[in-house]
């Protein structure tokens, strides 16, 4: 597996992502809201970016390892 293109620690189990970045908003994607469960990530079914629990079990894991694992957009 390849490592997911961004990921971002949060402090928070629920999340929102709208692609945006370092571009301008218009040009990411539709806001959608993800929950990180017990593995402790989340990824974006739009843009793929990796959201992990900070703490949680998938905090400093291996992430290229990790499985995919979606919520919202991509369900």
């Amino acid at each position: 597996m390849i490592p997911p293109p961004e990921l971002i620690r949060t402090a928070s189990p629920r999340v929102a992502c709208d692609g945006a970045g370092e571009i301008e908003p218009a040009l990411g994607h539709p806001r959608v809201w993800l929950q990180i469960d017990e593995s402790g990530y989340v990824d974006c079914g739009y843009c793929d970016r990796r959201f992990v629990l900070i703490g949680g079990p998938a905090d400093g894991a291996d992430h290229a390892a990790l499985p995919d694992h979606g919520d919202g957009a991509g369900k």
